[in-house]
């Protein structure tokens, strides 16, 4: 699978058609009672056997699209530069350099460079995701204990 992957926006035309196929499909999903459903491509009379869990991330996919969102896979195990998962953390990399070296992410150094998981780097966000929702909870409850808050 090619790792150089467009994520330009779809076009109108093609927003329409991921439209028009993910409701084809969510109805087709909805009545499959087996796990590895066969589908034909019309073009070429060819049949696929497909799991279903796959067929559902493709109306995933096309309910993405339709809606004007760019779309990228990235295998769970794919290594990430520094800068490239800085990118998703939405931190500098100087800072993200600072968490790896604290042990916050899990990383693996290759001569000067460092590389990350993919999934590691989820795996923070989620963290500090759930840290984030619990400290907020503490000062909406601190707050109200204050009177800061009418019931």
């Amino acid at each position: 699978m090619d790792s150089t992957i467009d994520l330009a926006k779809p076009s109108k035309a093609e927003q329409k058609v991921a439209m028009e196929s993910y409701e084809a499909l969510a109805e087709v999903l909805e009545r499959l009672h087996t796990e590895n459903p066969e589908i034909e491509i019309e073009e070429t009379k060819e049949k696929i056997r497909v799991p279903v869990k796959f067929l559902k991330l493709l109306a995933q996919i096309l309910k993405e699209t339709s809606q004007g969102r760019p779309i990228s896979i990235v295998p769970i195990a794919t290594e990430m530069t520094t800068q490239a998962a800085a990118d998703l953390l939405g931190c500098s990399r100087p800072h993200l350099v600072k968490l790896l070296e604290a042990g916050e992410i899990n990383h693996v150094k290759i001569g000067k460079h460092r590389r990350v998981k993919f999934e590691d780097v989820l795996a923070y966000k989620k963290r500090m995701k759930e840290q984030q929702q619990e400290l907020l909870i503490k000062i909406m409850n601190a707050d109200e204990e204050s009177g800061l808050y009418d019931t």
